[in-house]
This record gives structure tokens, sequence and C-alpha cells, in this order.
């Protein structure tokens, strides 16, 4: 968090994040001046795991200035779903919690490869490349 640029809220977020292979990864927040370019901690964190080598989260903590845990925003979320899972382990204000309490019913990888499965046996399963 000591990282962050954050000089239009004033508030800086971190979050670190334990990788299914032992290592530890980081992010902060970046504001800019036009403010939907903004980016998220989370976004730095997921970014620096696969700089460093990819993997999955196990476990992950976001923290505010005060270093009191805060909750992913909902784009986040959804980003950090498809780096843990449903059993990725996030620390909140009232505790320990998996993901999937978190962001229940998610979308993922998964939901595209059904729709794909499901176009496929539409078009009676055409496999000659034709759109």
């Amino acid at each position: 968090m000591g990282h962050a640029y954050a000089p239009y809220s004033n508030f800086p977020v971190g979050a670190a994040a334990l990788v299914d292979d032992g290592r530890i990864v980081s992010g902060c927040n970046v504001e800019n001046a036009s403010y939907g370019l903004g980016l998220c901690a989370e976004c730095g964190l997921v970014s620096a795991l696969h700089a460093s080598g990819g993997g999955r989260l196990v476990a992950l903590a976001c923290v505010g200035g005060d270093a009191q845990p805060l909750m992913p925003c909902g784009r986040c979320r959804q980003l950090l779903w498809e780096q843990g899972g449903a059993q990725l382990l996030l620390k909140t204000g009232r505790g320990i919690v998996p993901m999937s309490e978190v962001l229940p019913d998610a979308f993922g990888p998964n939901d595209l490869l059904a729709a794909a499965n499901r176009d496929n046996r539409a078009e009676g399963g055409r496999s000659d490349g034709r759109d």
C-alpha cells in the first residue's frame, strides 16, 4: 500500500495474496486524472501474479490506509474469481470467507465452455469452421 498512487481520492489501497506455490504477490491502487482509468489494487495484484509466473490465488487480503480490511469491488471480485475460484479465501471485516460466499453464482470459464457446447449442439455439431 505504500506504493499506492491516490492523489485524487487520498484513499490508498493495498492487496496481498498467497499463491498456490507459496509466493506472495501484491498490488496497489493507481489513480488517474481521468477517473475511469484508475486501477484497483486487486488489478495490480493479478498483473503481478502473471508477471511472476502465474498460478492460483489461495488467500487474499485487501486493506485501506488504516490497515482495515476492504471488500473488493464487483469488478475485482470477478477478476479474483478467475484467478482463485470458489475456494479463494478473503479476509473481510467479518472474518475470512471463501470467494463462493463473496461472489455467489459467479460467471467463469466454465460458463463460456457450456455456452460454446450449447451453440455447437444447436448447429448440429458442425465442424467445418463456418460461422
